[in-house]
């Protein structure tokens, strides 16, 4: 018998109904319809985009690498990381072959890459936009170029499309990008002392470090890091050699540095500033090079960033970003539920977040953050016929507000077919391909397992697990270790943290009280097998918000498990505004096969209003005319499933009485 040093997970293969649900839904809706909108092949309605973010109802996005390619003749068309839809999508495929493989979506994908070498530059460069429209401002105006961000997305694919199919071509374009970006940046003597206004390529060169285990790669994600914000006026210097009137975006000149996270440098900042996307993909990238360079200082960013956004900045269903202005965070607890942004690749980069940071330490806080995107903030972005989409994720929608309110504009109360800027589309599909990647994390020789979703998975010397469950719908657990060559090695489960206060686990068929550590319990593992059973407590919660967060206080939000629930028009007469949830409110759990794709619905005991006529004042004393409350229900859908029946109001806080 020996102890275990340095377990690697080797496969999962996800068995869940819920996710596999979701994942044959990638392969056979999703990935065929964006690879459709990206060719100009589908009848959408980008003009719908709330943001006006669209001015034609196509995307461009392989006709430009077409371009560039000299296979056909036009102007850019898009956004200058127009490229990113493609190679998203690429990644979502890549990781789609894994579990699903298809020999006619492969094809198409190495044409794809074949057409992407066709385009990249002999030094690796690769941004259609500057290649057709700018050769001439490649690198000079990167406060709103997107370049490194862009080709930090084809890098991410890359890796992941080589470790899936061994594709050679991929990879070298990767390098190749990276070279170039290595040949350009630092602050050696004629090159650039900067950085890209939109973090992602220091996550980006950290992922092929970790495949190829060059160091320069490393080396140059850490540069990026330790160079933002130290010359604040880096930008604004590029700008007056590049012209002032010469944007390459409407708008985004105006926007401060902390928008950039570039005011200071990043060991200075305190709390979570700017554009939500650009945050928590920054925050990935230092955690990703803090874990790989053992960098303290880094960590302790990470640490800092983490705790201001989970707890004072991110909203109920983990979505982040408060307001349509530059898609940012605003300032603590400010948490407005009908004019948010929560944007899905917000949502959908909190979980890389928390997967780097469970790589780090062994925090159950880590894992409860992940499921909480998983099964609510990033799910909602998805239609459950994978053809629509939600950009901005309200906590509160209207028709009518969103209409009549220009002030609400970007609240769309149904999914849209796609948007000017697509960015969230390929991300929510290349997350949900992926999940199987967010299940376990191993220090040493000790398996997590924090995410619960049913899999069968493949350690090293021929330890497997299977996790059998009916998550998120059931809270009982089931784990089959086996551990044939008896190695030693411990085992440890996330007892989320709506599940702490009630819980039982037992270890062959015996029921055992273990601590939790840090939301873990730890069990050892050195017999060739073990059956490990865990049920949590999944009774409905009502959820109150800190006072401090004005726009939640005497309201609740109903969660069962990890899901959040909302109130929908479709099931409750509206206005949604005029009910409230009962002091002694009895709440009533009920699985739906039929509705929704299959569901958890909940009704709970409430009383309502009528709704005052148009006739009466508009005030009046409440002497004169009292609030008269009558018996009602408030049923309740998981919010991951609003907006895909007839357009209405939805509420995810809810009024209560106390």
């Amino acid at each position: 018998m020996q102890t275990c040093t340095n377990l690697e997970l080797n496969n999962v293969k996800i068995t869940s109904e819920f996710w596999n649900r979701y994942r044959e839904l990638i392969v056979k809706e999703v990935l065929p319809y964006q690879w459709s909108v990206m060719n100009d092949e589908a009848n959408i309605h980008i003009a719908d985009d709330p943001q006006k973010n669209g001015t034609t109802k196509n995307s461009h996005a392989i006709a430009n690498l077409k371009i560039v390619a000299s296979k056909i003749k036009g102007h850019h068309s898009g956004f200058p990381f127009q490229d990113t839809d493609v190679y998203k999508w690429l990644e979502a495929v890549a990781y789609s072959l894994r579990y699903h493989p298809n020999d006619d979506l492969k094809q198409i994908a190495d044409k794809l890459i074949d057409l992407i070498a066709e385009a990249q530059e002999y030094d690796g460069y690769l941004s259609t936009y500057f290649q057709i429209e700018a050769p001439e401002r490649k690198f000079k105006r990167l406060k709103q170029s997107h370049e490194l961000y862009t080709m930090g997305h084809y890098i991410e694919a890359a890796v992941a499309y080589y470790q899936v199919t061994g594709n050679e071509k991929a990879l070298n374009i990767a390098r190749k990008m990276a070279d170039c970006i290595d040949n350009n940046f630092g602050l050696e003597k004629g090159k650039i002392p900067g950085y890209d206004g939109h973090p992602e390529i220091e996550l980006a060169l950290s992922r092929l470090y970790e495949l190829t285990h060059e160091k320069k790669y490393l080396n140059l994600a850490y540069y990026f890091l330790k160079q933002r914000g130290q010359d604040p006026k880096f930008f604004d210097h590029q700008i007056e050699q590049d012209g002032f009137d010469h944007d390459l975006i409407e708008g985004m000149r105006n926007f401060p540095l902390s928008y950039y996270q570039a005011a200071e440098p990043i060991v200075d900042q305190e709390t979570a500033e700017g554009h939500a996307v650009r945050v928590v993909y920054l925050c990935t990238g230092i955690a990703y090079v803090a874990r790989l360079t053992g960098d303290q200082d880094l960590l302790t960013v990470c640490k800092r960033f983490w705790n201001n956004i989970v707890k004072k900045r991110m909203y109920v269903t983990g979505n982040i970003g408060s307001t349509t202005t530059g898609e940012s965070f605003t300032y603590d607890y400010d948490l407005p539920n009908d004019t948010m942004y929560g944007e899905t690749c917000a949502s959908v980069g909190m979980t890389f977040f928390a997967k780097q940071m469970l790589q780090i330490e062994p925090e159950g806080e880590y894992g409860d953050i992940l499921e909480k995107e998983l099964f609510n903030g990033s799910l909602s972005g998805i239609s459950l016929d994978g053809k629509h989409f939600f950009y901005v994720n309200p906590l509160e929608a209207d028709p009518t507000a969103s209409k009549g309110n220009p002030g609400k504009s970007h609240i769309l109360t149904r999914r849209a077919d796609w948007f000017g800027c697509a960015c969230c589309p390929s991300n929510v599909a290349r997350l949900i391909a992926s999940v199987d990647q967010y299940i376990y994390t191993v220090h040493g020789s000790t398996i997590l397992s924090h995410q619960f979703i049913s899999n069968e998975a493949n350690f090293d010397n021929n330890i497997s697990i299977i996790q059998s469950n009916n998550f998120p719908w059931d809270g009982n657990i089931s784990y089959k270790i086996k551990n044939p060559g008896e190695n030693k090695f411990k085992f440890g489960i996330r007892i989320p943290s709506w599940s702490q206060c009630n819980y039982k686990l037992q270890v062959n068929k015996k029921d055992v009280n273990l601590p939790v550590k840090s939301g873990f319990v730890y069990i050892f593992v050195e017999s060739s097998q073990m059956q490990i059973d865990l049920s949590l407590d999944m009774c409905i919660q009502f959820i109150r918000a800190n006072n401090r967060v004005k726009n939640d206080l005497g309201k609740v939000a109903v969660q069962r498990g990890p899901i959040v629930y909302c109130a929908e028009e479709m099931d409750n007469s509206a206005p949604l505004w005029l009910y409230r949830i009962k002091e002694q409110a009895q709440a009533r759990y009920h699985y739906n096969d039929h509705l929704l794709n299959g569901i958890g619905t909940i009704k709970v005991d409430a009383e309502v209003l009528n709704e005052d006529s148009k006739d009466d004042l508009l005030y009046t004393t409440v002497s004169n005319k009292p609030y008269d409350w009558h018996e009602s229900k408030l049923s309740l859908i998981p919010y991951y499933a609003w907006g895909n029946r007839d357009d209405g109001q939805m509420s995810v806080w809810l009024n209560k009485e106390y």
